[in-house]
């Protein structure tokens, strides 16, 4: 299948869940896609596409939560992105951890340091924060407050 093919096929599969795309460049795509089709789209990707799965980044866009996946076709160096835009008072996605197996730290990671949520997930425990850490505070949030008044934390600016 050719680049052009795997991008018309996706779009055509996913009609009705695509909300945006970029076709950045030869070798970069984005899809911008609603959060309930993430786990299909992803799996297409993934075992139909015969893609690598390599992260998933989260940011708080002020506005709202948003996280994109990172999948390469590696035959055809093209790098496919879903993007997956939440609310930031509810935001929750379902997880991607029982059809590829490599998103499950990412997935606590982004849990713990956005807050958000992935039903689904065989186990969100802590990953990076101190148990100490208090629940419903989290780091990588705009709106973060430093709630350790003797806390030295240097990031990095």
């Amino acid at each position: 299948m050719t680049r052009a093919a795997v991008l018309r096929d996706f779009q055509d599969r996913f009609r009705e869940d695509i909300l945006d795309f970029f076709d950045k460049s030869p070798k970069r795509a984005y899809f911008e896609i609603n959060p309930d089709a993430l786990v299909p789209a992803a799996t297409y990707i993934f075992r139909d596409l015969g893609a690598r799965f390599h992260i998933a980044s989260g940011v708080d866009a002020r506005t709202h939560l948003e996280i994109l996946y990172h999948f390469s076709i590696e035959t055809m160096n093209l790098l496919i992105s879903l993007r997956v835009k939440l609310d930031r008072e509810n935001p929750k996605v379902d997880s991607l951890a029982n059809v590829i197996k490599g998103a499950n730290w990412i997935e606590r990671e982004i849990h713990e340091l956005l807050g958000i949520d992935f039903p689904g997930h065989p186990e969100l425990r802590r990953l990076l924060l101190a148990d100490e850490w208090p629940e419903g505070v989290y780091p990588l949030r705009q709106d973060y407050q430093e709630w350790d008044k003797k806390a030295v934390r240097d990031r990095g600016v």
